[in-house]
């Protein structure tokens, strides 16, 4: 089996400490318990439980990956919604090489970004949670172009980030 050219990221812990605090449109959010479950947490890849303490916060992620990078996204930078516990959580492990199933809905799109931070195009994926390892092949023929460095997951009718998967160095 040939290794896979990219890990699967959820946002860093450091970073959302940050947002917990302030979001990336300096605004506090207070947190809520989420009665019925079924957020989409960007922390941990997951969808939240019946009970669970949870915050809606905005995100940038590529400015802050440009920020770390030194790239510079310029018209693409933009930020938008987030679930994420309130509190910490167990997170993602570092290296996670597997689509998360749980976070996954029938129309995603992945947008794949250069190391210079410019948008390199975008593909639209119409495939049911049930089949939602169909998406690695799509992300590993994304990255067979050399120039992509990141991709980022996103929903396709809220615009939501919901992960990102990165060039393995």
């Amino acid at each position: 089996m040939t290794p896979k050219t990219y890990e699967i990221r959820a946002i860093d812990t450091d970073v959302l400490k940050q947002l917990r605090m302030r979001d990336d449109a300096g605004r506090t959010r207070e947190p809520a318990t989420d009665p019925e479950g079924g957020a989409p947490l960007r922390c941990c890849l997951r969808r939240s439980a019946p009970g669970e303490r949870i915050v809606l916060v905005s995100y940038a992620p590529l400015r802050r990956w440009a920020a770390r990078t030194g790239a510079e996204p310029g018209a693409y930078d933009e930020y938008g919604p987030v679930f994420i516990h309130a509190d910490e959580c167990e997170g993602v492990a570092a290296g996670t090489l597997r689509y998360p199933a749980a976070l996954h809905g029938d129309r995603r799109v992945l947008r794949a970004y250069s190391a210079e931070g410019r948008i390199l195009g975008g593909r639209l994926l119409e495939i049911p949670r049930e089949r939602s390892g169909e998406v690695e092949p799509a992300l590993e023929e994304a990255f067979a172009d050399p120039a992509v460095a990141l991709i980022h997951v996103r929903a396709v009718e809220y615009g939501c980030f919901l992960l990102e998967a990165r060039r393995r160095t």
